[in-house]
């Protein structure tokens, strides 16, 4: 059985589309929606469909995706953003990997047309086939039990995705799935693309560097 944790704040817009992806893929799961004290219509939109179990945790990613993987017993977990849509096939893909793969992740776009956002795509699937460290819009998986061994995400710090995807790496071999999940742009289209980009490989270095994260105002709430 996968499951799948959705860590959802104010997402309205976006979480029709994404449980419509989910729930074609023909593949049992079981899916959780983690609310982080939604003001809009998030936990309406959630609670109106019977496949999906609602739960609600302290407002921040790494927060709300670990309480949602508390509430499972499965042997799969899947961490998918409300704003982003898994590729068809996708869960049937997790499901046929033999045991000797851990965790996993997929391939990368962002919705739209604009050619800096599919250079930035690009760039990240071939930093992540190298790596093998995955950002949180790519739809990570791993296997239940690994998860709950490594501690779950860091609940202090803002990169949770990167140092959770360094843990794993310490442990196996995560495989990249050749299938595209597709994120919402709005974050950098709103911000500018070049202007996020740049914050992104600051917080980076920051983060390699072991120095402390500056430019929080990306990951301010933008809807």
């Amino acid at each position: 059985m996968i499951t799948i944790v959705i860590p959802a704040y104010n997402e309205e817009k976006a979480l029709p589309a994404t449980f419509a992806r989910v729930f074609s893929q023909g593949v049992e799961c079981e899916v959780i929606v983690v609310d982080g004290g939604s003001a809009d219509r998030t936990r309406e939109i959630a609670a109106a469909d019977p496949r999906v179990r609602l739960i609600a945790a302290p407002k921040g990613r790494a927060s709300q995706m670990n309480a949602g993987a508390r509430q499972t017993c499965s042997e799969w977990l899947l961490f998918l953003h409300a704003d982003t849509l898994l590729p068809d096939g996708a869960l049937a893909a997790i499901a046929a990997l033999p045991g000797d793969v851990q965790a996993g992740g997929f391939r990368h776009r962002f919705s739209g047309n604009d050619w800096r956002l599919r250079l930035i795509s690009r760039l990240d699937n071939l930093r992540c086939r190298f790596t093998r460290v995955f950002y949180g819009d790519q739809a990570l998986f791993v296997r239940r039990d690994l998860f709950e061994r490594l501690g779950g995400f860091p609940e202090d710090y803002p990169l949770e995705d990167v140092v959770f995807g360094e843990r794993l790496r310490k442990v196996t071999r995560p495989r990249l799935l050749d299938l595209h999940v597709t994120t919402n742009g709005r974050k950098f289209a709103q911000m500018g693309v070049w202007k996020s980009l740049g914050r992104v490989a600051l917080i980076l270095t920051c983060h390699e560097l072991r120095l402390p994260i500056p430019a929080r105002i990306f990951f301010s709430d933008i809807r």
